[in-house]
């Protein structure tokens, strides 16, 4: 395609010394996908995600379906847990082989497509181009693509299937498509993720032996909660984290009860950044913010302010505690999981799930916003008098206000895990979005 090697053409010979290179560097190495135990991996399939071969998403898995990518990020498969403690092995094993990669000299980078590229001129299923032939030296050297032929400049299936591989194993929708997002991951350079899987690996020898035989995890940068019980997931759903400016605390606590319906107390975050600025603003368009959004302000003896009388130049964040009633428009929708936190941040429903189908969810002020999170509160409740996942669905669709605590509480983990491998031997990436790993910006910006 004409317009992919305008965009992402390199020179020939360059191409063939890079992906010559790579073979050598996968004859060395072997490949990335290796089980712990030395066995090549089994579920080898782009959709596994590294789990089970049978864990099949029930949607459509076609890329070229417009609503693949939301179906895929809101609905993402079970996989394996990310504090399973085959992992540890398997993060040691892939620290081993990432050691072997970078000691010969680690993978080519990729030419970065610009911004608004139309979608048919990106490297593809069908694209014949010479940056093809680097691409396939870049998936070769990390394992993602086994054999064929390395020079080729075809984008074949055996490219598009280790594109896919590569994507699900980064975080990334696996729709075969070499857009901007894709090159940036996959030139982040062999030592930056060497690095990475190191810090990751001292991150979980701390927190898995201090998961519980039942659990919730929050892993913010894959931003997503996972259900596990007894070693393995029960469900794993989407979720949105704290932005980098706001980030997400780390947190080991139990999870006490379940607010159904509940109120919204405004955080002191949310007050200070972003309450107290907006009601600035609207005033000088003679609008009124409280009464725009329904919210309620209480004085220091908690009496109800009159929202007419407020002076917003003059409020300060300690002014007024503000709160906003149950309702459609509450930003805390119909349920809220609560937990000890120094952090005033809690798990909760949003009346606005568009957000769950974006492959990047680091937008919150701190808190976890989750998806399908009726069938969280089912599986926490599960075996408490009264309630099951019907009971459940009524309390979100009666809209009455209902605080209940749990019989036996629950395990929670806030964790910080951005590289780790499954027991599969698949070594899992995702964005260093709060640049924790001691690598810059690099590992963040796609």
């Amino acid at each position: 395609m004409r317009a992919a090697r305008l965009i992402l053409g390199t020179g020939t010979r360059s191409v063939r010394r890079l992906a010559s290179l790579a073979c050598g560097l996968a004859a060395i190495c072997g490949p990335i996908w290796v089980s712990p135990n030395g066995a090549a991996a089994q579920s080898f399939g782009w959709l596994n995600f590294g789990s089970p071969s049978n864990d099949t998403p029930s949607y459509s898995t076609n890329p070229t379906d417009p609503d693949f990518v939301r179906e895929w990020e809101a609905n993402p498969p079970k996989g394996f847990a990310t504090l399973a403690k085959a992992n540890i092995e398997a993060t040691k094993m892939a620290v081993r082989q990432y050691l072997m990669i970078v000691s010969q000299g680690g993978w080519p980078q990729l030419p970065v497509p610009p911004n608004k590229t139309p979608r048919d001129s990106l490297m593809q299923f069908g694209t014949t181009d010479p940056a093809v032939a680097l691409l396939r030296a870049r998936l070769t050297a990390s394992g993602d693509l086994r054999g064929g032929n390395a020079s080729s400049n075809y984008f074949d299936g055996d490219v598009d299937k280790a594109l896919k591989r590569f994507q699900a194993a980064n975080g990334l929708t696996p729709t075969g498509i070499a857009d901007k997002r894709t090159i940036l991951a996959l030139n982040v350079p062999a030592d930056v993720r060497l690095k990475q899987l190191k810090v990751n690996l001292t991150r979980l020898q701390e927190a898995v032996p201090t998961a519980s035989q039942k659990y919730v995890l929050v892993n913010i940068p894959a931003a997503q909660i996972e259900a596990v019980q007894n070693g393995a997931i029960v469900a794993r759903y989407a979720g949105v984290v704290g932005k980098a400016e706001r980030p997400t605390p780390l947190l080991h606590t139990p999870i006490t009860d379940l607010s159904f319906n509940p109120t919204w107390r405004l955080p002191p975050t949310v007050i200070s950044e972003d309450l107290i600025p907006r009601g600035r603003e609207m005033q000088k368009k003679g609008q009124n913010v409280l009464l725009k959004f329904g919210i309620d302000a209480y004085d220091g003896t908690g009496r109800k302010v009159d929202p007419e009388k407020i002076n917003w130049d003059k409020v300060s964040p300690g002014t007024y505690r503000y709160s906003q009633k149950p309702g459609k428009e509450n930003p805390l929708g119909f349920l809220k999981i609560n937990f000890d936190s120094a952090h005033s941040v809690y798990m909760h429903d949003t009346p606005s799930d568009r957000i769950f189908g974006r492959n990047f969810r680091s937008e919150s002020s701190g808190c976890i916003r989750v998806h399908n999170i009726e069938n969280l509160a089912a599986w926490l409740l599960a075996g408490q008098n009264g309630w099951d996942s019907d009971r459940v669905a009524e309390m979100k669709e009666n809209g009455r206000p209902l605080d209940v605590r749990l019989k036996k509480p629950v395990q929670l983990l806030f964790v910080y895990i951005s590289a780790w491998a499954t027991a599969d031997g698949v070594v899992q990436f995702r964005r260093d979005i709060y640049q924790r790993d001691g690598v810059g910006e690099i590992a963040a910006s796609y």
